[in-house]
């Protein structure tokens, strides 16, 4: 009976603080629980049972407002009796397989899907009253243009691309590991009149919105967050500093990457998209044919802004740029 009442005495400590509500006001705290214990004699906690403020016989104990026989009821099922009743705890990691291209878009064509397998993969430039080429299986939740038309743009570009494995298949903390290599973005370049050019000079992490301070990325994870915010920097030749936050989200068969402007992008002074007007959606999931590649992004331009500079290009070369960012990162992985 001591080792049943030290029990006892145990499973209150541990997991008093998901039954607290239930108890009265007037029933004694848990400490005075603890307090009341120590002072009994050893010989009385031998004769009887110490439980829920109260001295029992040796027949029948109290838990939870059910009455179980002491000589037919095992201890252990006490705890599993909690697991039953309390919180879930501990959730367990579904197994999956991995998905077919053709499982995520069902419905490419056959010359679509060989440009998505294709090197340089597929890209596509369309105004807001347009309707997109790419549109994923919508039982699967992959809404990367309904997050982007919260922004209300008016120039989209969507993207895919399917990058074969090579020595061995990825998983999504080979993509995690291989997107937070942010100071390596300035040393890709994007095609321009046959000639390759530097559109970025500097990338960084940043502390925050508020302190810009900069910050060196982290080592590779070994863990992988189901969610996470990062801020950059990245400096260019044209529009000079952008500052952008990336949100992180971690999905059973594959990961997001939103970025979105929370400062106004600048031509010569002058704001050209204002802050939380551009938004870019990276999904990425290792699918049958290899890394699949998915992004939407979309800007908000006045029309008299529009009507002379054609923004579209460049942000083209700057989806290009982060996709070789982004391949070349999961290569080395």
């Amino acid at each position: 009976m001591h080792r049943k009442a030290i029990c006892i005495l145990f499973f209150l400590v541990l997991f008093s603080p998901f039954y607290l509500s239930s108890f009265s006001e007037d029933e004694p705290s848990l400490e005075e629980y603890a307090t009341i214990a120590e002072t009994l004699p050893e010989e009385d906690l031998e004769e009887e049972d110490f439980f829920h403020g109260e001295i029992l016989d040796d027949e029948y104990f109290t838990y939870h407002d059910h009455v179980y026989e002491d000589d037919d009821y095992d201890y252990d099922d006490l705890f599993d009796d909690f697991f039953e009743e309390g919180p879930h705890l501990i959730i367990e990691a579904p197994v999956f397989e991995t998905r077919s291209l053709d499982v995520v878009f069902p419905n490419m064509t056959r010359d679509l899907r060989s440009l998505v397998l294709s090197d340089e993969g597929f890209r596509y430039s369309f105004s807001a009253n347009e309707r997109p080429i790419l549109v994923p299986n919508p039982n699967l939740g992959i809404d990367l243009l309904g997050s982007v038309m919260e922004k209300n743009p008016s120039h989209i570009i969507e993207a895919l691309l399917v990058m074969p494995f090579d020595d061995r298949e990825l998983d999504l903390l080979d993509i995690y590991n291989a997107l937070g290599r942010i100071e390596s973005i300035k040393d890709y370049t994007a095609a321009f009149d046959d000639r390759e050019i530097q559109i970025f000079t500097e990338s960084t992490r940043i502390e925050s919105s508020s302190n810009r301070r900069e910050i060196p990325d982290p080592l590779p994870s070994l863990t992988l967050p189901f969610y996470e915010t990062i801020y950059l920097r990245l400096r260019e030749q044209t529009f000079g500093n952008l500052f952008l936050r990336g949100d992180i989200h971690v999905s059973v068969y594959g990961l997001t990457y939103s970025m979105t402007n929370f400062a106004d992008v600048r031509y010569f002074f002058f704001p050209i998209v204002r802050a939380e007007r551009f938004a870019s959606i990276i999904y990425l999931e290792p699918v049958d044919e290899g890394m699949l590649i998915y992004s939407v992004s979309g800007f908000y331009l006045p029309g008299f802004i529009a009507d002379r500079v054609n923004l579209t290009p460049n942000i083209n070369r700057r989806i290009e740029i982060f996709i070789k960012w982004i391949t070349d990162g999961l290569k080395l992985q």
